[in-house]
This record gives structure tokens, C-alpha cells and sequence, in this order.
């Protein structure tokens, strides 16, 4: 309605301005000198009125641009007793206005949290331009885990600890990479990785650090406190009975000594004898088995087709005969389906999680042991082992991956400990789902 009016407006000006043309022209072939000139006078007022009437609107329209050109939104235009039309553009550009500042209002409570958050996290993060080397960001735990004062170029580090700039700005790891940085005589170990991104027109590099020394000695000194454990059970196990029946033995060799008449059981002698031997004999076994946990230190990759490998085990297995024709079932979704691991150490893994299932749900009235190769929608790969059995009591499901721990008679209690370090040197891991009753899920994701 406003726009319709404006354009009458104009319609009725410009109509006036053309009826006085004519009528000025016809007065001027009349010879009626003054009533042309009067009507002239009045056509230059209209025309002065009506360059007035577009000049006023679109100077409005020109402030209001200026205004954003300077991001300046904090302006209020007065819309009452204005024109309608004039009226309608104050009112658009008070509406501009406000949501401007709602928006700046929201983006600076965003950015007074993120900075916030940022600044309680112990992971040290810092932005710099390239080009200049101008910070553009940086955390407090930056400073702190570098042992720096706030600085505003990062020609400050490398003119203070050029090795830490070598490792930090001048080499890029596009991938989470553990370096050591030596801080104050100490060495500290961090995980860093980086990336570039462009501001503008503007090359910039972000860097995140984060310290892992604390975690990294917790997790290992759990995990030695763990192995300790358990071998000190194991040793202990054996060395008991040897020094009790060594005791014994030595005890009834120097009453003989002392006295010849005393009566020497050599069979008792010979049977204590070989106790002590098959209970040494355990503990080269236990010392072997160790060694073997330190012997995969390196792989062999090579491009491994799945359905191959299945059908290399299935009749591998298949030939056991403990296992029946029906407990054994391998499932390749896709046929062309390929990994890049280490066939040996692969195959080795699987067949100890076959076993370990069979085993599991060998008491059933129909045991079932299912190999399965999946690739999940974020193209992680999978290969399962799912069985039918009770599964894992709660108890145990935090230390079946513990080396030595075992419920078996005869395991030695390395297979998962083994499986899980071969997966992780494939950059996988090792995942167990069990369920009481259910049966058990064992989850190779490369």
C-alpha cells in the first residue's frame, strides 16, 4: 500500500509537469507572455518539489548504507510524522537495526563462552598467521606447558627455544603425533597436531598441544601394578611348593649325614625330586611365555582379501576334530572386501578368538561360533567373532586382557593380552560385548 501511493506520487507529478508543459507551450503561440511566464514560475516550483521528493528518500536510504558500511547498528530512526513511504523505510531500518544487534549480542555471549572453556581446558591451543607470524589466539595452558610468558610473534619461541620451534611450528603433523619437548632440563611428552585454515585472504595454523606425561605414567603404572600382580601370583605358585618340598628334602639328606643309620627314602628323594623339576619346569614355561608378549615388535603388511582368509581358516579349523560340522559358520558381506594387515599375525589372532569361542559354548545343546566381515558407514572395517555361550561374568570383563590371567586349567593367559597388541600395532584395537547368558562379541576394527 505504501509503494502504490509512492508511485501515484510520482504518476501525478509527472502529469502535472507534462499538462504545464502544454499549456505553457500553447500560451506561448497565444502570445500570452504572462500567464506563460507565471505558469513557468509554477512548473520550476514542481520541479524543485519534485527532485526534493526523490532527493529526501534516497538520502535516508544513502545514511542507512553509510551506517552499515560502518557497521554502525546502534542508530534508531524516528518514523513518526513522516511520510508513509518514508515512514515504512524507518521502520525496516529500526528492524534491520535490532536483529543486527541481537545477532552481535548472541556471537559475543558464544565467543565469551568458547574463550571461557578454553581457557579452563589443560590442552594449549594457539592460532598465528603464517605469513607474519602474528598469534592470533593462544590459551594460558599453552604458555604453561611451553614455560612462556604471553607473547605476540612466534619469533619469540624461536629465539628463545629454537628446538621447540623446530618441532612445534616448523614441522606439520597433519595426524596427532607424541613428541618430546625439552622444558627446563625436562623432557615432556605431548601430543600435537595441527592445522591450517585461511581467514580472509589470510593463511593461518593452528596448534594444540596437549601433556600426556601424567596420563601416560598412571596408565602404565596401573597397568605394571596389574602384570605384577598377576606374575608374583603365578611365581609365587610355584616357588611355594619348591621351597617347602627342597626343605624337606634337605632336612632328611642331613639326618642321613648325621647320623648313617638313619634311614634314607630314596623313592621319596626321587618323587621330591621330580616335583621340584616339573615345578621348574613350569616356571621356564611361565618365563618363555612371557618372552613371547615382547617378540611382536614389528609387522609384515600386505594386502589381505577377506573371503580368502575366511576360507583359510575354515579349513584349517574344520579339520580339528573337536569341532563339529555345524558349530563353525564365516561371513563375508562383501566379497571384495580388503584389510591391510599382517596375514600371520592375523590368522594367529583369529584362530585364538576361534578357539576361545568354541570353547565358550562348547556346553551348549547346539554350540554356534559365527565369523563375520562387516565395513561400518564411517568405513571402519570389522571382522567379529560372535558366540552362543553364557559369556563373561562381570567380574572378570576388566582383567581378561591382563597378561597371565586366565580361568583355564591349561591357558597361559597371553592369547587376548597377544591379540590386543598385534591390533594395536595394525593401528586397530581389540573391542569384547558380552552378555551373561547371550553369548559374546569379539570386535577386530581396523
Amino acid at each position: 500500500m505504501t509503494f502504490k501511493s509512492y508511485h501515484i506520487s510520482i504518476f501525478l507529478r509527472v502529469v502535472v509537469l507534462a499538462l504545464l508543459s502544454l499549456g505553457i507551450s500553447w500560451l506561448v503561440l497565444q502570445q500570452n507572455w504572462v500567464a506563460a511566464g507565471t505558469c513557468l514560475l509554477f512548473m520550476i516550483f514542481l520541479i524543485y518539489n519534485f527532485s526534493r521528493f526523490f532527493s529526501k528518500r534516497f538520502s535516508v536510504i544513502d545514511d542507512f548504507f553509510e551506517a552499515v558500511k560502518f557497521r554502525d547498528f546502534s542508530r534508531n530512526y524516528l518514523a513518526e510524522n513522516k511520510p508513509d513511504d518514508i515512514r515504512r523505510l524507518y521502520e525496516g531500518f529500526n528492524t534491520v537495526n535490532q536483529t543486527v544487534r541481537e545477532m552481535n549480542s548472541e556471537k559475543e555471549v558464544q565467543y565469551l563462552y568458547l574463550q571461557k572453556i578454553l581457557e579452563m581446558i589443560d590442552v594449549g591451543i594457539l592460532a598465528y598467521d603464517l605469513e607474519t607470524g602474528g598469534i592470533l589466539w593462544m590459551n594460558e595452558a599453552f604458555e604453561k606447558l611451553l614455560d612462556v610468558p604471553h607473547f605476540k610473534n612466534i619469533k619469540f619461541v624461536r629465539s628463545r627455544t629454537p628446538e621447540i620451534y623446530q618441532v612445534l611450528f616448523e614441522t606439520y603433523h597433519r595426524e596427532p603425533a607424541t613428541i618430546d619437548l625439552k622444558i627446563r632440563n625436562e623432557n615432556l611428552k605431548v601430543i600435537a597436531s595441527h592445522s591450517i585454515f585461511k581467514v580472509d585472504s589470510s593463511s593461518c595454523k593452528l596448534i594444540v598441544i596437549h601433556n600426556i606425561d601424567d596420563t601416560v605414567n598412571k596408565t602404565e603404572s596401573e597397568a605394571w601394578k596389574k602384570l605384577l600382580s598377576v606374575m608374583t601370583h603365578e611365581i609365587m605358585n610355584s616357588i611355594a611348593p619348591i621351597s617347602s618340598l627342597a626343605n624337606t628334602l634337605k632336612s632328611s639328606v642331613r639326618r642321613h649325614i648325621e647320623d648313617s643309620q638313619a634311614a634314607l627314602d630314596l623313592e621319596d628323594l626321587d618323587a621330591g625330586l621330580g616335583s621340584i623339576e616339573k615345578r621348574s619346569d613350569g616356571l621356564m614355561k611361565f618365563a618363555k611365555t612371557y618372552r613371547s608378549l615382547n617378540k611382536v615388535t614389528s609387522l609384515s603388511k600386505e594386502t589381505v582379501l577377506l573371503k580368502t582368509l575366511f576360507q583359510d581358516l575354515e579349513q584349517l579349523m574344520r579339520s580339528s576334530e573337536n569341532i563339529g560340522s555345524n558349530t563353525l559358520q564365516f561371513e563375508v558381506l562383501d566379497e571384495k572386501m580388503e584389510i591391510e594387515a599382517d596375514t600371520y599375525l592375523l590368522e594367529q589372532v583369529l584362530i585364538n578368538l576361534i578357539l576361545n569361542a568354541i570353547e565358550a559354548c562348547q556346553k551348549e545343546a547346539e554350540p554356534q561360533v559365527l565369523i563375520k566381515a562387516l565395513q561400518k558407514p564411517n568405513g571402519k572395517k570389522m571382522i567379529l567373532v560372535i558366540d552362543n555361550g553364557p559369556g563373561i561374568p562381570p567380574e572378570i570383563k576388566d582383567r581378561i586382557f591382563v597378561p597371565f590371567f586366565t580361568t583355564k586349567k591349561q591357558g597361559s593367559g597371553i592369547g587376548l593380552s597377544l591379540s590386543r597388541q598385534i591390533m594395536t600395532l595394525h593401528g586397530g584395537k581389540i573391542q569384547i560385548d558380552s552378555l551373561q547368558e547371550k553369548g559374546t562379541q569379539v570386535s577386530l576394527i581396523f
